[in-house]
Formats: structure tokens, C-alpha cells, sequence
């Protein structure tokens, strides 16, 4: 198949595409969490969040998944799984805890699902 074959945008049940619309779309989500790199900024978000979702300029969309700690509704909202990881960290959510929400299972779930693929 050629490149210019390919449907860019043929989804992928269960996901969502992360095109140039949605980058734009997520910029000031996407750049907060790129912040978290820095543990001054990390303390400053767990001292007032709400604070700081305004200083980043997010939507009510994006301070919503936030608040909900939810990476699925962060990823809808224009977020970029690479620097979501950065805000799951701040409340030691690790990738399963991010594949249990992705695939709509428990944590404990999810893991029985990765050992019993690795058998």
C-alpha cells in the first residue's frame, strides 16, 4: 500500500486521533502538563489546581478531566498521552492504572488481562 493509499483518518474503535486539530485543540492542556517536569510546578498544581488550570488557559472540557483524574476524557480534550503521563504521575497513576481506563476495567482487571496475554 502507498502512503498516499492511506486514510489518515480511518478511526480505530477505542480511540482517538491525534491530528494537528486536535494538537491545537489541546495546547494549553498539553503545555501545562509539559510543566509538571518541574516539581515547583507540580507543588504549585496540588496546592490550588483550579489556580492553575487558569493560569494554563484550559477549557471547562479540559479542567473538567482533570479534575476527574480521568486520561480518556484528557485525551478527547486535545491531550497528548506523553505529557498526560506527566500529570498521572503527580497522583502515582501508573500505565496500567491508564490502561484500566482506557480498556473500561478495574485496575486488578486489566492486569490479570496482561499476564494471562504474556502466557
Amino acid at each position: 500500500m502507498e502512503i498516499s493509499e492511506f486514510d489518515h483518518h480511518t478511526p480505530i474503535e477505542g480511540t482517538t486521533f491525534f491530528d494537528g486539530e486536535m494538537a491545537m485543540k489541546g495546547y494549553a492542556l498539553n503545555k501545562m502538563c509539559y510543566s509538571f517536569n518541574a516539581a515547583e510546578a507540580r507543588a504549585e498544581y496540588l496546592a490550588d489546581p483550579e489556580a492553575y488550570f487558569d493560569k494554563f488557559k484550559l477549557n471547562d472540557e479540559q479542567k473538567q478531566a482533570c479534575r476527574n483524574k480521568n486520561v480518556l476524557e484528557m485525551i478527547a480534550a486535545g491531550g497528548n498521552i506523553y505529557y498526560l503521563a506527566k500529570f498521572a504521575g503527580i497522583f502515582k497513576m501508573n500505565m496500567q492504572d491508564i490502561g484500566a481506563q482506557q480498556t473500561g476495567m478495574s485496575v486488578e482487571e486489566f492486569k490479570e488481562k496482561l499476564l494471562r496475554a504474556g502466557d
